[in-house]
Order: C-alpha cells, then sequence, then structure tokens
C-alpha cells in the first residue's frame, strides 16, 4: 500500500504519534505552550517522552494513574505493528 501524497517518511514509526502525543496533552493541561514530545529510539523500543509544565503533571497523569494509563492504550492502538514496543514516558 503506498504512503500518502506528501508522505515522504519511510520509516517503521509513525511520524504522526508524537503529534498525536502533544494534540492530547495540550488538551489536557493549562499551560499548552510546555508540552514537548521527543521521540527515543531504543534498541528494542521507540519511547516518547512526554514533558509538561510541574503544575500540570497531575492533569496528565490522572487520579491513580488513569489519564496516563487511556493515553498509552490510545497510542497502542493506533501504533504501527512492528518488533519494537512503543511506550509512553511521562517526566517529570
Amino acid at each position: 500500500m503506498p504512503d500518502r501524497p506528501g508522505n515522504d517518511r519511510r520509516d517503521d514509526h509513525s511520524p504522526d504519534l508524537a503529534e498525536l502525543i502533544r494534540y492530547l496533552a495540550v488538551n489536557l493541561v493549562d499551560r499548552p505552550d510546555e508540552v514537548r514530545v521527543e521521540l527515543v529510539e531504543e534498541r528494542s523500543a521507540n519511547v516518547y517522552e512526554l514533558e509538561v509544565a510541574e503544575a500540570d503533571l497531575g492533569k496528565v497523569i490522572g487520579r491513580g494513574g488513569k489519564t496516563a494509563r487511556a493515553l498509552r492504550t490510545v497510542v497502542q492502538a493506533v501504533a504501527p505493528r512492528s518488533r519494537k514496543r512503543t511506550l509512553v514516558e511521562i517526566l517529570e
């Protein structure tokens, strides 16, 4: 199946996952300008590091970690199937 027109990336991870994580986080926090998402490629996993303002940390994690778990579930649902795991890490 060919890539969509204008999509030049052909690597094994989706270039849209970081943008999806950023979009979801921006809509949860009070300081959207301080949301950062960075992809760190490890040997066995693609790790997306999510950083938010310290005051917004609780909003991204949620009560009992429910929001963080839901965010990770959404990412797993749309992550491409590959040998590498896809992880979302929330940095403190």
